[in-house]
């Protein structure tokens, strides 16, 4: 029988690399592309850290002639340039930040405990920060974990499907309880917060910041009392001083109309993102108006927040 000779063909490995090099050549491309474009951008941020951007180096003299060591400055040069929080964008932090510091050592009086809350503390490094939150839990567990933390649970009366009559209530006693100029551990406005440590009320604030309580739905507390509350403490102040008061979320309807009512239009300094900045000044004991121009605050609150039933205000 005659043998049938087979042909098999080896193919060579330079051969195969050939076929396919083009592809490792498109694969290294593309990952030195990544890797350079990733070495450019930590290079512009030690450089922005380093020698600093006009944001970077505001901030972070403000906080050397507040006599804050060089290693918190630059944490918090650091925190306040990143977008570290969900809570609020990099530009409302710097803004919050700027006024804080403007202010050294300043009394800081923050409505609401966040993701932020050691950052505000940092900022008004050397002065006294305070916050008042909703919530008994956060207040209890931050004590427990951070003493040197001062804060206070805040048992709001108020919700927000409460707010248009009690808005109303609120004019109808704007020459009696619901003045702007009181002492409101002795007020019955039901707007008021009263309940706080009495020597709270005896500080004069130069920065107060409204991020709380819960205000996204009808059943919870809303920021109507915050509002008014940071609005009389900002007037009724011993010294003739300016407070700088911050309102977040301030494009909901309850914070703008609030907002308009008891902080006003024309102490409106700017606006940024969802935060909202006035400038409060100290009155007269005898004021009776929060307001120069009271129609800016006429309008009620809209139909459009499609609420099935306000609640009614309660009489006790």
């Amino acid at each position: 029988m005659k043998a049938v000779a087979k042909l098999v063909v080896l193919q060579s490995t330079i051969h195969r690399l050939h076929k396919h090099g083009h592809r490792l050549w498109v694969l290294v491309f593309i990952s030195f592309l990544t890797f350079a474009s990733f070495a450019a951008f930590l290079v512009k941020e030690i450089h922005l850290f380093q020698a600093g951007g006009f944001e970077y180096k505001a901030i972070a003299n403000s906080a050397n002639r507040a006599g804050i060591p060089k290693d918190v400055i630059e944490a918090l040069v650091h925190y306040a340039g990143a977008n570290t929080s969900a809570q609020m964008s990099q530009g409302e932090i710097r803004a919050i930040a700027h006024s804080v510091l403007e202010k050294r050592p300043s009394n800081f009086l923050v409505f609401g405990l966040g993701h932020e809350s050691f950052l505000w503390r940092i900022l008004n490094y050397g002065g006294r920060t305070v916050f008042l939150d909703e919530s008994e839990m956060w207040v209890n567990r931050l004590e427990e974990k951070h003493p040197e933390m001062e804060a206070y649970e805040v048992q709001y009366t108020t919700k927000v499907s409460e707010s248009e009559q009690l808005l109303a209530l609120a004019k109808e006693q704007s020459q009696t309880d619901c003045r702007p100029v009181q002492n409101l551990l002795l007020s019955d406005c039901k707007l008021g917060i009263n309940d706080l440590p009495n020597y709270l009320y005896e500080v004069n604030w130069d920065v107060i910041l409204i991020d709380g309580p819960r205000g996204y739905f009808p059943g919870a507390p809303g920021r109507m009392s915050a509002i008014f509350t940071a609005s009389v403490l900002g007037r009724s102040k011993q010294e003739v001083k300016v407070t700088d008061i911050f309102v977040h979320d301030s494009s909901r309807e309850v914070e703008k109309i609030y907002s308009d009512e008891f902080l006003c239009r024309e102490n409106h300094v700017s606006s940024i993102g969802m935060l909202a900045h006035y400038k409060i000044q100290t009155m007269g004991k005898d004021s009776m108006e929060f307001c120069k121009n009271n129609s800016t605050s006429k309008a009620p609150l809209s139909s459009n927040l499609q609420w099935k039933k306000l609640t009614k205000v309660r009489s006790s």
